[in-house]
C-alpha cells in the first residue's frame, strides 16, 4: 500500500489506479461526513461524488502540509455547506411547524443518548430540517464557533445559535421519544 504522499503524487501524475486507490482509502470516512449533512443515502452519495470531483480538481493545492485526511474532510464539509447553500432561504426556518411545544432559549439541559444505536442517531440527525442539521453538524462535529458558522453561511451569529438550539431541542424530543418507547429514562 502506498503512503499518502506517494498516492497523492501518483494521482497528480494522472495515474488512474492511484485515483481509484485514493477513493477506496478515504471514501468510507468521507461518506460518513456526507451522511451527516444530507437527508438520506442517495443525497449523501451525490455529495460524495461531487466532493471527489472537487478533491481531484484541487489535489495540487494540498501542499503536503498537515494531515491529508484532515484536508479531505475540510473539503467535504465545505462541499456539503455549498451543497446546502444553494437553498439558503429554505434552510433557516424560524418556526418549525412540527414542533409540539414552544422552544425556550434557556433550555440548556443535556441528555444522554448512549443507549440508542449510532445508526439510529444518524437517522435522527438526517431527519432534522436542513438549517438545523447544517448548523448542528458544523458546531458539534466540525467544532466551529458560531462566528465562523455565521461567516461561512452568510447568516447572523444569533441565527446560528438559534438553529443549534432548535436542533438540540428537536433531537432531545426524538431521543426522549425513542427512549420512552424502550422505557429508558432520559438524564437531565
Amino acid at each position: 500500500m502506498r503512503s499518502d504522499d506517494k498516492l497523492i503524487r501518483d494521482c497528480l501524475s494522472g495515474n488512474k489506479q492511484a485515483q481509484y486507490e485514493l477513493y477506496q482509502r478515504f471514501s468510507g470516512v468521507l461518506f460518513g461526513i456526507c451522511l451527516r449533512y444530507t437527508r438520506n443515502r442517495a443525497e449523501a452519495e451525490d455529495l460524495l461524488q461531487e466532493a471527489f470531483i472537487k478533491i481531484f480538481a484541487k489535489l495540487e493545492s494540498f501542499g503536503f502540509k498537515g494531515s491529508f485526511e484532515g484536508w479531505l474532510k475540510r473539503l467535504v464539509v465545505n462541499q456539503a455547506i455549498n451543497f446546502r447553500r444553494d437553498n439558503l432561504k429554505q434552510l433557516f426556518v424560524q418556526i418549525y411547524a412540527d414542533s409540539p411545544e414552544p422552544i425556550s432559549n434557556d433550555d440548556t439541559e443535556s441528555f444522554s443518548a448512549s443507549d440508542i444505536p449510532k445508526e439510529r442517531l444518524l437517522q435522527m440527525i438526517q431527519s432534522l430540517p436542513d438549517g438545523y442539521r447544517l448548523v448542528f453538524n458544523m458546531y458539534v462535529f466540525e467544532s466551529l464557533a458560531h462566528q465562523q458558522i455565521a461567516e461561512m453561511l452568510e447568516i447572523s451569529e444569533n441565527t446560528s445559535k438559534t438553529q443549534l438550539m432548535k436542533a438540540r431541542n428537536k433531537l432531545k424530543q426524538m431521543v426522549t421519544a425513542e427512549m420512552a418507547a424502550k422505557n429508558i429514562s432520559v438524564k437531565s
